[in-house]
């Protein structure tokens, strides 16, 4: 069943929680992460909980939950819940205050969570996504994964609107790609991987780092880390993006252009291939 956690008590999802005041609710002032899980199992927690953790430090926010808590409520809310797959969701606010700009003094972070039944489409992943490019008009701190989702919120929204399953944004004065709506994004031309690279721009994807510590390495894949056109990602042979719900899902069309052969690339399928492994060796054993 889907279920709730709000500092220290689960709860159902019925339950009315939020704090009128709460610094997340009023200014976004937050952070929060998403983590899959398989057989029971929470897939690469560590990763997340470390990206948790930069966040909260580049926002000021106090550290109140260790890593070996956090991991514990992951594992409690899997039991109580008795799903085996599904996505959780946690976010840490600033906590609640009355209503300033700045930092409030003396106030205590909320932890809140939730988990709800969720698999990868497959279908996505064996047949392509189609995606819209939309200009990239979100704050300049990117890599911070806070609760400013806005700009997120209307680039997907542009994607419903025309009927396709993703967006990729592109920083319109620098006529340069840089992530989708909620994923990384890659192409590959004459057998080289490109993707942004690791700046206020973009987000450091979990699933980024897994390819580009563990798996392109040990495919003997070459990857390119720098910023390119839509032009250019026009011309690519495959294109790709990743994150915790996609995995590694093939991009076949963009605005109606065709990538590549419109089909699921070798090259990706590959790296798919080679995550599924990981995910079996981890949650599966």
């Amino acid at each position: 069943m889907e279920l709730g956690f709000f500092d220290g008590e689960f709860i159902s999802l019925d339950e009315a929680k939020v704090r009128l005041e709460d610094r997340g609710y009023q200014f976004g002032d937050g952070i929060y992460e998403a983590t899959h899980v398989y057989n029971g199992t929470c897939f690469a927690l560590p990763r997340h909980l470390a990206r948790c953790r930069r966040s909260l430090r580049e926002l000021r926010i106090p550290i109140t939950y260790m890593d070996e808590e956090l991991t514990a409520i992951h594992q409690d809310i899997i039991k109580k819940s008795g799903i085996k797959d599904g996505a959780i969701y946690y976010q840490i606010t600033r906590g609640t205050a009355p209503r300033t700009h700045y930092f409030p003094e003396h106030v205590v972070p909320h932890l809140s969570m939730t988990i709800r039944e969720s698999k990868p489409n497959t279908e996505w992943q064996e047949n392509g996504i189609h995606c819209t490019l939309v200009e990239d008009i979100r704050w300049l701190r990117c890599d911070i994964k806070s609760l400013n989702l806005l700009g997120n919120v209307l680039a997907k929204q542009a994607a419903h609107d025309k009927g396709v399953q993703g967006t990729i944004q592109f920083r319109k004065d620098q006529n340069l790609i840089t992530e989708g709506s909620s994923s990384n994004f890659y192409i590959v031309k004459d057998g080289i991987i490109w993707t942004h690279p690791l700046n206020h721009y973009i987000l450091k994807g979990v699933t980024r780092s897994i390819l580009m510590e563990e798996i392109i390495p040990k495919l003997g894949l070459t990857v390119v880390e720098k910023a390119f056109s839509p032009e250019f990602a026009m011309s690519a042979d495959e294109a790709f993006v990743t994150s915790t719900s996609l995995e590694v899902t093939p991009v076949v069309n963009i605005d109606g252009h065709t990538i590549g052969q419109g089909a699921p690339g070798k090259i990706t399928q590959s790296l798919l291939t080679e995550y599924h492994r990981l995910v079996r060796q981890e949650c599966y054993a």
